[in-house]
């Protein structure tokens, strides 16, 4: 009776540890998307719900005839074509799913991810991560291919005509950024580390994107968190010393009577 006693007492003690570690790693994130949720519902995430829609409609129109070509001129990177264009295609490359892959999968990702981080991170600093961290895995792609495959970050030149697109690099990124902001340590590492094992057991481009954004993503998270109320304090002080300057100005100006 007593060993029974000793193992529930072990067992009780086990689980209540581990819903101590679930509460302390997600417990912030869970309570704060949960209110949102339930608070506006769907409202809470347009973000979130128009990129998965523009995600399924890429993959939609992308299968027509004649849609392939189409996405393919609006939204399909390669890290041959000219900057110009691949600047102009990148804001919506990030929703052209891939070819080879499912796109419920991505689907699912974006609605998910883009949702928490519309919640926990704003809608602003959102698209500014997502969009950041999948430029720069598309300029890093251009610049692995000028470099060529003898050098230790270059890219054989054939990698200048896969095509490059989809979320994924944005939702790597996001992921990283809402750990950090949600101190969700455990997360965050398993997803560094995911990401790295990827991209050095399954070398291929949208691998090493994904290291890059996830550097990325943790700079701007540690900028942020260093910085985030640095920019709006000197903006602050400076519209007011113009609001005084304005003033002592007026004041000073001739025919104003100082009193």
């Amino acid at each position: 009776m007593e060993q029974m006693t000793r193992a529930g007492g072990g067992g009780n003690g086990a689980l209540a540890h581990a819903r101590r570690a679930v509460v302390a790693e997600w417990g912030v994130l869970f309570t704060t998307a949960r209110d949102a949720v339930v608070a506006k519902r769907f409202a809470a995430v347009p973000l979130a719900v128009t990129a998965t829609a523009l995600v399924l409609l890429f993959s939609i129109v992308q299968h027509l005839p004649g849609g392939g070509r189409f996405v393919a001129h609006v939204g399909v990177v390669r890290a041959a074509l000219p900057l110009d264009i691949s600047l102009l295609r990148t804001p919506l490359s990030l929703y052209v799913p891939a070819l080879d892959l499912p796109v419920w999968g991505a689907l699912a990702q974006v609605f998910f991810v883009f949702g928490i981080a519309e919640i926990v991170l704003g809608r602003r600093m959102t698209l500014v991560v997502a969009y950041t961290c999948t430029l720069a895995g598309t300029l890093f792609a251009r610049v692995g291919v000028a470099l060529g495959p003898g050098h230790v970050f270059g890219f054989p030149h054939r990698i200048g005509y896969v095509r490059d697109t989809g979320p994924s690099a944005a939702v790597v990124a996001l992921a990283i950024c809402i750990a950090f902001r949600c101190r969700a340590w455990w997360t965050g590492g398993t997803v560094a580390v995911v990401m790295v094992t990827e991209a050095v057991l399954l070398p291929n481009l949208a691998g090493v994107e994904h290291v890059v954004a996830l550097l990325v993503a943790g700079l701007i998270a540690v900028s942020v968190e260093v910085f985030g109320g640095f920019w709006p304090r000197v903006l602050g002080g400076v519209g007011a010393a113009a609001s005084i300057a304005t003033e002592a100005a007026r004041r000073t100006a001739p025919g104003t009577l100082i009193p």
